[in-house]
């Protein structure tokens, strides 16, 4: 088993440096068109994220008993080398985007994503606010077990890209020079992604990278100031209802549904899908000819 480090663990402190001194330059130099902070909204963000350590804890269980599996029945193997490392991080960062894209775009996937995108601000306790039930995203890195790479490395290289997500979560950064703006994910780029406005809806998915987005149309640039939220947001800071209130809305349109068809489409099409309205059978009004 490779001998590599917790990078979130490790991170934490940095976490903390750099909440306090955005949250110092706020009060300093505030930006009224921003989001900014508020209190109760940052508290239940970090409520969110110290909620999410303790559920992914036991949702590792079951992944990990999955990943080493299928790594035993595999016959290849990719040794954790200084070069073999970069090439793991850009196929995770590849898979991300699909599993990213893929939450964005499966209502039930989104019942787990959403809880990420239910604040109207946007700073880097945002970034905290993690769903509880993260055992959604595992299916899309199974490609990387199947190839070789050790569980443990495929953990690895999730924590570094959860870890430079972090810092994205700004709105004190404005647009970086040109050439990090068309390779990487920047704090532009993900503002784009959290806002709710129609046309950055389901934009800009990428973790590290921003190509990927590029590469299949999915990308956006920042033109007029973001509207973050949902778009039909939520009115509740209770940490309990804010990890399941979209599974409860899905519970609710299954329940109301009128077939299976209609069930189906509730919980594996998109957040925002409807059922065609049914139209009642077309009948032949035309009074019949009087017979001569």
């Amino acid at each position: 088993m490779p001998n590599l480090p917790d990078v979130v663990l490790w991170s934490i402190p940095a976490f903390v440096l750099l909440t306090v001194v955005e949250v110092i330059s706020v009060r300093l130099r505030p930006d009224e068109d921003a989001a900014g902070y508020e209190t109760k909204d940052a508290v239940t963000s970090v409520g969110m994220g110290l909620g999410s350590l303790a559920f992914d804890a036991l949702w590792k269980i079951p992944i990990v008993a999955i990943y080493t599996a299928v790594y035993e029945l595999t016959p290849l193997r990719v040794p954790v080398l200084w070069w073999t490392v970069p090439l793991m991080l850009l196929a995770q960062d590849f898979l991300y985007y699909w599993q990213h894209r893929g939450h964005h775009v499966i209502r039930v996937l989104w019942a787990c994503h959403v809880v990420h995108h239910s604040s109207r601000r946007f700073n880097l306790t945002t970034a905290l606010r993690q769903p509880w039930t993260s055992v959604t995203g595992w299916p899309f890195y199974l490609p990387l077990i199947a190839l070789g790479v050790h569980p443990a490395a495929v953990a690895f290289c999730y924590s570094i890209n959860l870890v430079y997500q972090f810092w994205i979560h700004t709105e004190r950064v404005g647009k970086l020079p040109r050439p990090f703006e068309f390779v990487l994910n920047t704090p532009s780029h993900h503002r784009v992604h959290h806002a709710s406005q129609g046309g950055y809806l389901d934009r800009n998915f990428g973790g590290i990278l921003i190509v990927w987005d590029r590469m299949f149309g999915s990308w956006v640039g920042e033109t007029e100031r973001p509207v973050y939220g949902l778009t039909k947001n939520i009115e509740t800071y209770n940490p309990l209802r804010v990890a399941t209130h979209e599974y409860a809305a899905i519970a609710r349109d299954v329940r109301a549904a009128g077939d299976w068809r209609e069930r189906a489409g509730r919980v594996f099409r998109g957040p925002g899908w409807q059922p065609r309205p049914r139209t009642a059978p077309h009948h032949d009004q035309t009074a019949p000819e009087p017979a001569a």
